[in-house]
């Protein structure tokens, strides 16, 4: 579905990726795991468009992505929920979701309104509220849901894991299992090992930039060495 090939990518003067190289295969969860400052973020900046690759390809079912700008990639059906989570903190939850929608691409496929609030409850609840007056965890959710309405086939979330409560780490990993059973795969960049544990098949470690090792996911949960060399804080 999604491959990486050799890409090279930074801000201005200074480069962050050093020729990484990484699949997403259909109707599967990978992990990338780094400790902060490692590229994960300006990996998936770099597949969204939001960055420029310097060097490489990317291709997602077989198109060149390098060069495209971030809308046209994902109206090719990539989502993506950045780290900042990017919702409109003065639109309500329903309008954040309508103002998706409307926007979207691909008007096509499974994901609407209701769907989303199926599959994240609170969030109907929260309809009426504003952006501003959401925990981090329901911010999460909006922004994974706002995802959702351009009905992708590729999910590329960034720290979605990050500075939750253990029980909303649970559920959210409970919620991407649910994503994943319905057919899309799924691209996570998380530092939390244990979070990643519970929802991805296989694992890519980075660290300065670089793959330092590539597995499925249990392997890597028993790799100590690895964990101890590129994962502990």
């Amino acid at each position: 579905m999604l491959t990486v090939q050799d890409v090279v990518s930074g801000y201005g003067l200074s480069q962050v990726l050093h020729g990484i190289s990484l699949e997403v295969g259909e109707n599967e969860v990978v992990a990338l795991i780094g400790r902060n400052g490692a590229g994960k973020s300006t990996l998936l900046r770099t597949i969204i468009g939001l960055l420029r690759a310097r060097r490489g390809t990317i291709r997602y079912r077989g198109q060149d992505l390098v060069g495209m700008e971030t809308f046209q990639i994902v109206r090719l059906g990539i989502g993506y929920m950045p780290d900042e989570h990017r919702i409109f903190a003065d639109l309500t939850v329903e309008e954040n979701l309508e103002l998706a929608r409307r926007v979207s691409g691909r008007q096509q496929g499974g994901w609407t309104r209701e769907r989303v609030y199926e599959l994240f409850p609170r969030l109907r609840e929260l309809a009426p509220k504003r952006g501003d007056q959401l925990s981090g965890g329901e911010r999460k959710m909006l922004a994974i849901g706002r995802a959702l309405m351009n009905n992708p086939g590729l999910l590329l979330l960034d720290e979605p894991g990050e500075g939750l409560a253990p029980l909303v780490v649970a559920e959210l990993a409970e919620r991407l299992r649910d994503i994943r059973a319905s057919g899309i795969s799924i691209l996570l960049a998380d530092q939390n090992l244990k979070f990643c544990r519970r929802v991805a098949d296989r694992a890519y470690v980075i660290e300065r930039g670089t793959v330092r090792y590539t597995g499925v996911m249990e392997e890597l949960w028993d790799n100590q060495d690895v964990i101890d060399r590129y994962l502990a804080v």
